[in-house]
């Protein structure tokens, strides 16, 4: 209400203001200090004052992110000739991260959606790049990456999604768990085999939404991310064109695993913004407290605690910048210090949201504050575009083969 929406335009005022150890701008040039200005602004004028209502009543904002798409936010990484901003994987970054602050879940699914768009961007024919990203740039259009299914969570290149050729068409069959935005985007963008076992095997094709055979599970009711909708992605005997193939037959799982690099340091970049957020909140909140007849910044073991979290903080977000400048460059160790910096930062600031709530007391439990939305928001970082788990599998067998 009134409260939620008055302590929220102080914070967002602090969040743009801050010039202290933790501000998000040091190490940025003037342009990029330009766009993250520009998602600040943005993510406190469109989306924090609505953040606990898509939350609660499982909102879907549509118009909030068409306006977002109009600053150019729908196709960040995505080329120019067909709509996209054309910025770099770090600028990228910078701009999650602050639009983040404002709302985690939305910004993770604009994160994913783009994704979306650079895999058909990179990896579709012109027809195909001028036909699809236009409209998915503008964000008249939604996409989703449809690679998890039922059965193949971790172990992605089993997956069992078959798509048979059919003269100048593929037939889909089986289903795709957990997809962001199911029955609401689009386009799907959908990892189905093609060929035998195994990653080789595996085609990337794009499914428009109202095409027969595909449809859709029911809306999970879930901890967080609530203002995007997560439903199954079911193709039964589902007739796509060839001419909707994204690369070559047998090319997908590689499309998917590229894209996934880049997912991986733009989730992180939304962990980083719900943890910035909450360090504020934090900060703001030991300031107005009494407790023992003085306010809570007096107690050094809490003074202590918001040092580590201001720390843990500015750690990750070095981590995430130094391996989008990894991947912008298409250096070898890129994927590596990708998986690294969503390891280290998702898990960090997953905790230092957790310890925010915990430094709010009672009051960190409440819906009124923004705290515990945070703490819910992030949270699915840790499992989602590759568990955790899975980030250390690839750091050790990269370090391994060496």
């Amino acid at each position: 209400g009134c409260l939620r929406g008055a302590l929220w335009a102080q914070t967002q005022r602090a969040l743009r203001q801050l010039v202290s150890c933790i501000d998000p701008s040091i190490g940025l040039n003037e342009e990029q200090k330009e766009f993250q200005k520009v998602a600040f602004d943005f993510a406190t004028r469109e989306m924090a004052p609505n953040m606990a209502e898509w939350d609660q009543k499982e909102l879907f904002p549509v118009d909030v992110m068409r306006k977002g798409a109009q600053l150019g936010f729908g196709g960040v990484y995505v080329r120019t000739d067909v709509g996209g901003s054309g910025l770099s994987r770090l600028d990228t970054s910078v701009i999650f991260e602050a639009l983040a602050t404002g709302c985690t879940s939305t910004t993770a699914y604009i994160s994913i959606h783009n994704m979306c768009v650079w895999m058909i961007d990179t990896f579709g024919n012109e027809e195909q790049r001028h036909t699809f990203c236009p409209r998915l740039c503008t964000m008249e259009k939604f996409a989703s990456y449809c690679l998890t299914e039922p059965g193949d969570g971790s172990d992605a290149a089993s997956l069992l999604t078959s798509a048979k050729r059919q003269g100048d068409h593929y037939i889909l069959n089986g289903s795709k768990a957990f997809i962001s935005g199911g029955g609401e985007s689009d386009i799907y963008v959908v990892m189905c085999r093609t060929g035998g076992p195994g990653p080789k095997g595996i085609s990337c094709i794009v499914v428009e939404k109202g095409t027969p055979g595909l449809s859709f599970g029911k809306k999970e009711k879930k901890v967080g991310w609530n203002s995007q909708p997560t439903r199954a992605v079911i193709f039964e005997d589902c007739a796509v064109p060839v001419a909707n193939r994204i690369g070559s037959e047998g090319q997908g799982f590689l499309i998917a695993m590229k894209g996934l690099n880049g997912g991986r340091i733009n989730i992180a970049s939304c962990s980083l913004g719900a943890a910035h957020a909450s360090v504020i909140l934090t900060r703001d909140h030991l300031n107005v407290r009494k407790q023992f007849g003085e306010p809570l910044a007096s107690n050094q073991y809490l003074q202590f605690k918001l040092a580590d979290m201001a720390t843990r903080l500015v750690a990750s977000r070095l981590m995430i910048r130094n391996a989008a400048v990894a991947l912008q460059e298409g250096r070898e160790d890129a994927v590596a210090l990708c998986s690294m910096a969503k390891l280290f930062a998702t898990d960090e600031c997953f905790a230092i949201c957790n310890q925010a709530l915990q430094m709010h007391g009672g009051y960190g439990y409440l819906k009124d504050y923004a705290v515990q939305q945070y703490v819910r928001d992030s949270r699915v970082h840790q499992i989602l575009e590759g568990s955790n788990e899975v980030m250390r599998m690839i750091i050790s067998r990269s370090l391994i083969q060496e």
